[in-house]
């Protein structure tokens, strides 16, 4: 699966962003590309991905996060070292966080961004409560727009229900995939697919992915 040099991961809260950023850096790094991931997912203390930087380190990715991620403050601060990256001929990668703040906080590298040229991809979950319906997804996607003054350019259908993600699960979801692609007319550009599933040529561009990200309950 090839990626823009510059790729942007946006979505709702949920949906499975930064495990597939996580994926989607260390299988570059894996091909032996530079990589470097920017972790935007400001407000999500959960998830984010400097949460994983033992992990990102033993693959040597480069990791640039906001000091204040995962804390009270209202407004982030955004290391100056996130420039750097637009004259850098690693694979980046930008994981962006599931609500305004870090569609926001991108917005404030627009210009370099849409210069530099980049690839955003929209992720979508069928079983995420307030994007289950390709209404209420479109509508988050134009939302993340707006903040981030960035067109996205494609979508990851990465719908699941975590551990309980079957093959039933990623098969059940493709029309809601296909429908709000038609709805944003945007390719679909790989159908995210547990590694432990067999490979089922139903699903269109099936991208093995390895769980990294756990709820810190499970």
């Amino acid at each position: 699966m090839d990626f823009h040099s510059l790729t942007i991961i946006c979505g709702h809260y949920g949906t499975g962003k930064t495990n597939l950023s996580l994926n989607i850096a260390i299988n570059a790094a894996k091909t032996g590309r530079s990589v470097t991931l920017v972790d935007l997912d400001i407000v999500n203390p959960y998830f984010r991905s400097s949460d994983y930087l033992t992990l990102l380190r033993e693959h040597g990715i480069h990791l640039i996060a906001p000091g204040s991620a995962g804390s009270t403050l209202d407004v982030p601060a955004l290391p100056a070292e996130i420039y750097s990256v637009f004259d850098s001929p690693d694979f980046v990668i930008f994981d962006i966080g599931g609500d305004d703040a870090g569609a926001t906080a991108l917005g404030r590298f627009s210009s370099n961004i849409t210069v530099h040229g980049y690839e955003m991809l929209y992720v979508i979950n069928r079983y995420r409560p307030m994007t289950s319906h390709s209404p209420d997804a479109v509508e988050l996607l134009r939302e993340i727009e707006t903040a981030s003054r960035l067109k996205a350019t494609g979508i990851i259908n990465n719908s699941h229900l975590m551990t309980l993600t079957n093959e039933q699960t990623v098969l059940d979801s493709l029309e809601f995939a296909k429908e709000t692609a038609r709805a944003l007319k945007l390719p679909i550009k790989m159908t995210a697919v547990p590694e432990t599933l067999p490979v089922n040529p139903d699903i269109p561009g099936g991208y093995p992915i390895k769980i990294y990200v756990r709820a810190p309950w499970m």
